[in-house]
């Protein structure tokens, strides 16, 4: 663990490519004593193990990581560092706790002087600016700062001439990259918090896509619906041996038949019509419609005269007559002689 507080500048000797990683040789003179073998350095912030020391040099491995997530990849020959060496337990604690583990490399975006001070505008991911707030602690170059202010994607601080004449801070312009390392603090906080919010339920799916007891291998394989269940027992479940009655018991038969088409909606029947009042007793009964013929077509004229003409009323006289005529028997001519 550091604390922020620089110790002092040393140069880059040389870096050397080893395959993905790189070593790195400083020398730090008057820095060195009480260094040994396996001890931790901040070199820019960025914490590094001793592998070799040579007079008031010493080197260090840099392994993908590192130079992947801080600027010591693009360290040149000759180039000034702040160094600090790892905090004792018997000592003053003057700045804030730093890990030595870089968060991201930074950008300045602007560097204005405020009477005796400067201000340093770094620009840095939005997703950092959370753990970042007024009045707290950020370390930059492993240089222990307060934070002035913090905007969307952005955050300012103060450089005092202290600060500037015994770090490299003081030679950084608009466009340089720093290492930048926020507030651990910061983040355990938000992780407490994170833990004693409730969590949201499972969904179905997620259900779903859980292995079973006993199985923790991975998700169940879907099964398709047209393929055969699988044979055997099921991993992480307990066979079951069917009983005398489930051996008994015969199959279902499968039928062959398609399916029946499913049956029209029946409409409802439409209301019986209401009878008509029977016609009253004495009442005249009125005469029946007669057929009128299809248009186009006239009726015989013989039909039509026939039918208006009213048939003749037999008198009583006649139909005496006619009765007793049938009846008299027919006179003979002998007879009437």
């Amino acid at each position: 663990m550091f604390t922020g507080i620089v110790e002092g500048m040393g140069r880059v000797i040389r870096l050397l490519r080893r395959g993905g990683g790189a070593r790195l040789e400083v020398r730090a003179p008057g820095m060195l004593d009480g260094l040994k073998i396996g001890d931790s350095v901040a070199v820019n912030g960025a914490c590094v193990t001793v592998t070799a020391i040579e007079g008031d040099a010493f080197a260090c491995d840099l392994v993908p990581e590192t130079l992947a997530r801080t600027t010591l990849g693009m360290l040149q020959p000759h180039e000034e560092i702040n160094i600090e060496r790892s905090m004792r337990a018997d000592a003053r604690f003057d700045g804030h706790i730093v890990q030595g583990h870089i968060d991201v490399v930074g950008v300045v975006r602007s560097r204005r002087k405020v009477g005796a001070q400067e201000m340093l505008e770094i620009n840095v991911p939005f997703e950092l600016t959370r753990y970042l707030a007024p009045k707290g602690s950020v370390a930059v170059d492993g240089v222990s700062l307060t934070v002035v202010d913090v905007n969307r994607d952005r955050f300012r601080v103060a450089l005092i001439p202290h600060t500037i004449g015994m770090t490299t801070l003081g030679k950084k312009i608009q466009g340089s990259t720093v290492n930048v390392e926020v507030d651990v603090l910061s983040k355990y906080v938000e992780r407490h918090i994170a833990a004693r919010s409730p969590r949201p339920q499972p969904s179905l799916a997620e259900l779903v896509k859980m292995p079973l007891r006993g199985d923790e291998t991975g998700p169940v394989p879907a099964v398709s619906a047209s393929a055969p269940p699988p044979a055997g027992p099921v991993p992480g479940m307990t066979a079951v041996t069917p009983g005398p009655a489930a051996a008994t018991r015969p199959s279902p038969k499968v039928s062959s038949k398609p399916p029946a088409k499913p049956k029209a909606p029946v409409k409802p029947a439409k209301p019986a019509a209401k009878a008509k009042p029977a016609a009253k007793a004495g009442a005249p009964a009125k005469p029946p419609v007669k057929a009128r013929p299809a248009l186009g077509k006239k009726a015989p004229a013989k039909a039509v005269s026939a039918a208006r003409r009213p048939a003749p009323a037999k008198s009583s006289k006649t139909t005496r007559a006619a009765s007793t005529k049938i009846k008299k028997p027919a006179a003979t001519r002998s007879g009437r002689r």
